[in-house]
């Protein structure tokens, strides 16, 4: 496959561009969506300031599936709870919320546009439950939401099961559609055929392409930028990095390398300085590279099995290695 040239240089403004910050979101899954009425408003606001597109704001889990005592309101974003914390949205900045197929009761949960503060869904699946993700994407745009696709975990499939499944949500009225390096395993070499290969279907299709980056081997922004500068739109990141496991790409490097004007640094470091992020690591949130992440992204595994080597405190990264080799 041809790689597509680069469609800017590192002077360039290309205003097609939308950042999304996932941090309640991905960053809830490191403390089970327990943020503060307080830490919420003040990241929207920084984030509307900052310029952010897209904020998203955590799941729309299922209730029947998950226990709400167990979990912060984020995990379920209903819509009373959203309105109560941030009353209307009167920014520029749009606000989503994740889907995940399986785990969300979507015909039951998710009501038509005109009454929630929502105005884009994203859907999260794997290749094998494509079909449900399009029943799904075709009933969120019917209610009067944008809807983006993450195919997760694409580092595992084969080159023809995402042939399949791009052709597939090509087809569906989904607006973009998006790289997930859920494991943290792909090179920028590898990121860049990744991502022709995305940016071909979305020619065909009219989809935009999105990049969601996970930094078990301290890739996330590079993979980020890379994608970037093949053309790759909507591009995911949260403050701090702060998500499961070795987390994102980090909002702050993301905002300081894009040159459009509207984007403004200064206001996340603002809401870095004021210690709302080092208030979450004091009270237990932990995040971020670590040997064990490194691991899982080198033999291409989910981070389930690092994040419990780490909560164990094990310190024995050899035999860890190994476990992971014995699973090939």
């Amino acid at each position: 496959m041809n790689q597509r040239e680069e469609t800017g240089t590192l002077l360039s403004c290309r205003p097609a561009i939308k950042v999304l910050d996932a941090t309640l979101r991905d960053g809830g899954l490191v403390n089970d969506f327990r943020f503060s009425d307080d830490f919420v408003r003040a990241l929207f606001a920084a984030n509307a300031a900052a310029g952010t597109d897209y904020m998203e704001l955590g799941y729309k889990a299922d209730a029947d599936l998950f226990d709400a005592e167990k979990f912060g309101k984020w995990k379920f974003c209903r819509e009373d709870d959203v309105f109560r914390v941030l009353g209307e949205n009167k920014t520029d900045m749009k606000i989503a919320c994740m889907a995940d197929v399986g785990r969300c009761n979507f015909m039951r949960d998710i009501c038509e546009k005109g009454s929630s503060p929502f105005d884009m869904y994203r859907i999260a699946t794997y290749i094998n439950t494509i079909p449900a993700a399009v029943e799904m994407i075709e009933y969120c745009e019917k209610m009067g939401y944008e809807t983006t696709v993450n195919i997760m975990a694409v580092s595992r499939e084969t080159e023809k099961e995402l042939s399949i499944a791009l052709d597939m949500l090509g087809r569906s009225p989904v607006r973009a559609i998006y790289i997930v390096d859920s494991y943290g395993s792909v090179y920028p070499e590898e990121m860049r055929v990744l991502a022709a290969k995305y940016l071909e279907a979305g020619a065909k299709y009219g989809k935009e392409i999105g990049i969601h980056a996970h930094n078990n081997q301290n890739l996330a922004f590079a993979n980020t930028i890379e994608c970037t500068a093949l053309g790759v739109n909507y591009l995911d990141a949260t403050v701090n990095g702060m998500g499961r496991g070795a987390g994102n790409c980090a909002l702050e490097l993301l905002l300081a390398f894009l040159k459009n004007p509207k984007y403004k640094l200064l206001h996340i470091l603002r809401f870095l300085e004021a210690g709302h992020m080092q208030a979450l690591r004091d009270a237990g949130a932990v995040w971020g590279y670590d040997l064990p992440y490194l691991l899982t992204g080198v033999y291409n595994r989910h981070p389930s099995s690092a994040i419990r080597y780490i909560r164990d405190g094990r310190k024995d990264i050899v035999t860890f290695m190994q476990e992971l080799l014995d699973q090939e």
